[in-house]
């Protein structure tokens, strides 16, 4: 018997309890798929079921064989797709999730832009700030702001790095003061970001090397739009990601403070299942997003 196709029986008698079942689910007798589980534990030299007389209990050997076999058939179902994809006009769905604020300003405006080159394409964005993890939730791209790519289980492209900057209004540095130092920032009204590990400890590398403050916090929010509103409005000094504050920096409205101090960069990444990696679709927004993000973001262009 084709072993492919005791693979596939196997694996639907697993998840549906009986051979019975199975049996119903794939249009064969009981006893076919009973003999295309036994030529497997033949082949293999284990027993992979334990049969009764009503249902049948997975071994640990056949979970384990179960969880491989599971993973095979998906890649060689993404392998077929993609040759299938290769002869064909671009077309499927791509689920992808992104940070709140970078989805809002740019690749939700990309993504318009992406889906009128491939209409064939379905985009689903779902935007969300909490730490997910892509591969369980389902989602076929992820795009991430973070110091490094922190996983092995996925691939991961970077596109550009994310550079953060210290700065307040005019109008707060005529009342304040610029400063000159870095220790100024724990007595002069901060705005921090709430979803840090750090909290209110803002980390830098300055002409000394590497230096850490506890901020004087008055204002704190996970989200960086509104620090940078905070920040337009005089409130207090604020360490925001160029790509929210750019157009602001551009015209004056904000201003940078302490320049000799630099928070640790970030990275934009994307990432995605290995599983993925064959899928014209997948390769098709990569390149994208590497055209219209890679090289001198243009929020960097003014400073």
């Amino acid at each position: 018997m084709d072993k492919l196709v005791s693979l596939q029986t196997f694996i639907r008698v697993v998840e549906d309890g009986s051979f019975a079942a199975a049996a119903r689910k794939i249009g064969q007798s009981r006893s076919q798929v009973n003999r295309a589980v036994a030529a497997l534990e033949d082949d293999l030299g284990v027993q992979l079921l334990n049969r009764t007389t009503r249902q049948v209990s997975v071994t640990p050997s056949g979970q384990a064989y179960y969880q491989r076999a599971k993973g095979i058939l998906a890649d060689l179902g993404e392998a077929e797709e993609s040759i299938r994809e290769s002869r064909e006009t671009p077309s499927g769905d791509i689920r992808i999730n992104a940070p709140m604020s970078f989805g809002t300003l740019h690749l939700g405006p990309a993504l318009v832009d992406f889906a009128g080159l491939y209409p064939d394409i379905r985009v689903e964005l779902a935007l969300n700030d909490h730490f997910i993890d892509p591969v369980a939730d389902g989602f076929d791209m992820t795009v991430r702001i973070s110091r490094s790519s922190e996983t092995l289980a996925l691939i991961d492209h970077e596109i550009i790095p994310i550079k953060r900057v210290l700065c307040a209004s005019p109008d707060f540095i005529h009342t304040h003061g610029e400063p000159d130092d870095i220790r100024a920032l724990t007595t002069l009204p901060c705005l921090h970001y709430g979803n840090l590990p750090s909290g209110a400890s803002w980390k830098m590398t300055g002409p000394d090397g590497p230096v850490a403050v506890q901020v004087n916090g008055v204002f704190c929010c996970n989200n960086a739009e509104v620090l940078r509103d905070a920040a337009l409005a005089g409130l207090g000094i604020a360490e925001i990601p160029t790509f929210i504050a750019g157009p602001e920096l551009q015209t004056g409205r904000l201003v940078t403070i302490l320049c000799d101090y630099t928070p640790p960069e970030l990275f934009l990444y994307l990432l995605y299942p290995p599983s993925r990696q064959l899928s014209s679709r997948i390769r098709l927004l990569v390149d994208f997003m590497h055209e219209r993000f890679g090289g001198q973001p243009r929020w960097d262009l003014v400073q």
